[in-house]
């Protein structure tokens, strides 16, 4: 049997305080543009068939029931109820929960509280950046404010993520813009940006991954799937090749998330560059029943002092739930089939498997 008793989930959103209906429980579900096929939901997905496996008996209900009797029970026990019985039935006894999203979410402090676990920020450095320009007037007092704030920021967050890829794609110049550069864009940016606007220069987001780099707090970097509508092949994590290689021997480690379905193309750069981790991600929230043998290819190459577990989830603390569960459960048939087999001894599986699902991320993030 290989055992996980402590997880850390190293990238995860907080979840949201309000009741859901039917459409909308659904809808972070699948990050989809569109309704699913007619005469299904979306929970006729992988995700969806995982959170009835693992989340009804958390809330007292038999595994696989119907999702109406599910949301029934949820509405039931309310949302604060629903959410602090999900998130301590899922086995996490640390988040780092990125910040940088929207809506009506639970911060760190939040999430430690009705998890019963410790919970530490990640700084959104796009994000960073908008909030530095709703208060800027000018490109000198831009740049200064954002190197403040970046400055700030890593005295208290555990890490940085970058939606750069989101944004723009990850086959940029892996060197840092120069000056002139720098504040040419800096200027096109405000002259032509509402209030709110978001961040998609690629030159400013070269200049926020730098920043990012010299403050030598580990950087999170978003690749594969992502937001709906996105060309996955732009964030394919193979085109930070360059990067990663400019970046090695700074001191700064850089965590390649989720990287689903390029998972191999993460591990390989994670055998590759000393100061490059592979995370798993909600690649395997996504794949649910699949999901042991998408761990298994990500252990075919990636050192396994260099993979870090996470949930990825957002929104729902259910999510939470499935990226916990099909991560131990996977990790426990791919381990122990090895050890069956007589390729592992079980205290190396067992070493192992405590290394990938917190041992890796306490040393990373330099947590106590």
């Amino acid at each position: 049997m290989i055992d996980t008793p402590s997880l850390v989930d190293q990238y995860c959103h907080g979840v949201l305080r309000t009741e859901l209906g039917l459409g909308t429980f659904e809808a972070h579900l699948a990050r989809s543009e569109g309704p699913p096929a007619p005469g299904t939901t979306f929970f006729d997905t992988q995700t969806g068939f995982a959170v009835r496996r693992w989340c009804p008996p958390l809330l007292g209900l038999e595994p696989h029931c119907p999702p109406a009797r599910y949301l029934a029970r949820r509405r039931e026990l309310g949302v604060l109820e629903a959410g602090r019985r999900l998130l301590r039935g899922s086995g996490v006894t640390t988040y780092l929960v990125d910040t940088g999203l929207p809506g009506d979410l639970t911060g760190p402090r939040e999430m430690a509280s009705t998890a019963d676990a410790d919970a530490h920020e990640i700084v959104r450095l796009e994000l960073l950046a908008e909030q530095v320009a709703d208060t800027s007037g000018t490109v000198e007092s831009f740049l200064a404010n954002l190197a403040e704030s970046v400055h700030a920021a890593a005295a208290n967050a555990v890490a940085f993520a970058s939606v750069a890829g989101v944004r723009h794609g990850l086959a940029f110049a892996p060197e840092p813009p120069g000056p002139g550069e720098v504040r040419g864009a800096v200027g096109r940016w405000l002259a032509h940006r509402p209030v709110g606007g978001s961040l998609t220069d690629p030159v400013l987001l070269r200049h926020l991954l730098w920043i990012a780099v010299a403050s030598g707090r580990p950087l999170q970097l978003h690749a594969g799937l992502g937001e709906p509508g996105l060309r996955i092949d732009a964030t394919d994590p193979v085109l930070l090749t360059d990067f990663a290689r400019a970046t090695a021997g700074l001191g700064t480690d850089l965590i390649l998330l989720h990287g689903y379905p390029y998972h191999r193309h993460a591990a390989h750069l994670a055998a590759v560059f000393p100061h490059v981790y592979a995370d798993l991600g909600a690649e395997l929230v996504r794949t649910g029943a699949r999901a042991t043998a998408v761990l298994a290819e990500v252990l075919e190459l990636a050192p396994f002092g260099k993979l870090l577990f996470s949930s990825g989830a957002h929104g729902l603390p259910e999510l939470h739930v499935v990226g916990a569960r099909l991560f131990r459960e996977a990790l426990a048939r791919v381990l122990g089939t090895w050890v069956a087999e007589g390729a592992w001894a079980l205290t190396d599986a067992q070493r192992v498997a405590g290394l990938i699902a917190a041992d890796n991320a306490r040393r990373v993030y330099g947590l106590e």
